[in-house]
């Protein structure tokens, strides 16, 4: 899948990623390869993130999430 996390200061993170995990206003969720299409809140916590075998995680204090067909674009604050 290929993720994007946007913040107002420009790209954070541009890459493909096997498996995103988002703190979403309701409880968190993970977002797998050919996840159905969604848009969702996301709450202050820590977007993580596995690309190439290695972990990432991204801060956030408040954002949003738009997944389609496999391409997740994230815009944070």
């Amino acid at each position: 899948m290929k993720l994007e996390i946007v913040s107002p200061d420009g790209i954070l993170f541009e890459g493909e990623a096997e498996r995103v995990s988002f703190p979403g206003m309701v409880g968190s969720f993970d977002i797998l390869p050919h996840h159905a299409p969604l848009i969702a809140a996301l709450r202050q916590g820590a977007i993580q993130y596995e690309h190439d075998g290695k972990k990432g995680e991204q801060a956030i204090k408040s954002g949003f999430v738009e997944v389609k067909d496999d391409y997740i674009s994230v815009c944070i604050e």
